[in-house]
């Protein structure tokens, strides 16, 4: 569905390229539920937007659906790729209905009317997000935890076969981040969309993603944690002496020897 190869990602800086990863290989299959894990500034972020064409990539292809993802236009991509940012939404007065309906400007005509297909598809959306009660509040009235499921109520009206989210937990609580993880689980199961996350949620992400991608300092792994555990992946993530990882739980615990 998503591959890389040889990729090399950054930012063209005047003259001179600043390169944060490079030499990434991946193979993203349907219907998973993929997770980039890493510390922070390792390029988590970096990546996703250049596997959704946010930025170009330094050096290297990307092929989406075996096609070389520079041959997409701009509207055949927006079609095959939905994309959720970190980056908060300005204030507006649009009720949840309004701003999920706008995932379906892809397909509306020139005076953006909404068809029977495209309602079809706004409903369907806002059921599978559980958002039926709140569609008709304004988007300024939500919690951060209901508009992170409007995001991704947005991006099912999109209806792309891949979805990418970067960091869809960030500043919610435990329970919200459960729900969230919970959610996106159950719709790669129901509706074989492949969904890839960027997170911090580490523990969670051995526990609940089909595969991961895990962005270290000399090297890239993918698989999944029983995979990745073999290969010793999580083992030096982190260069901290107050966490390790646990191979038995599958998660990171404190370091009783710290304290």
């Amino acid at each position: 569905m998503l591959t890389a190869e040889n990729l090399s990602i950054g930012y063209q800086q005047k003259n001179q390229q600043k390169i944060i990863a490079k030499g990434i290989d991946l193979a993203i299959k349907e219907g998973t539920l993929t997770a980039v894990i890493g510390k922070n500034g390792i390029g988590k972020s970096t990546l996703l937007r250049t596997l959704s064409k946010v930025q170009k990539p330094l050096e290297g292809e990307i092929f989406i659906n075996q096609k070389n993802s520079k041959a997409y236009q701009h509207k055949e991509l927006a079609t095959t790729i939905s994309l959720v940012l970190t980056e908060r939404l300005p204030e507006s007065q649009l009720t949840v209905f309004e701003l999920i309906a706008l995932g379906r400007q892809p397909y509306t005509n020139w005076i953006d009317s909404l068809s029977k297909k495209d309602f079809e598809k706004i409903h369907w959306a806002i059921k599978e997000t559980s958002l039926e009660t709140l569609q008709h509040n304004r988007c300024s009235e939500l919690s951060d935890g209901q508009m992170q499921r409007v995001l991704i109520a947005r991006a099912l009206t999109q209806d792309t076969e891949i979805i990418i989210l970067d960091e869809p937990t960030a500043h919610l609580d435990m329970h919200q981040t459960i729900a969230i993880f919970e959610l996106l689980k159950k719709l790669t199961s129901a509706t074989k969309k492949t969904i890839l996350i960027s997170t911090h949620e580490i523990n969670l992400a051995t526990k609940m993603c089909d595969k991961l991608i895990v962005l270290s300092e000399n090297k890239i792994y993918t698989g999944t944690t029983a995979e990745l555990i073999k290969e010793k992946a999580f083992e030096n993530l982190f260069s901290s002496e107050v966490v390790e990882f646990n191979n038995t739980l599958q998660q990171f615990v404190i370091n009783s020897q710290s304290f």
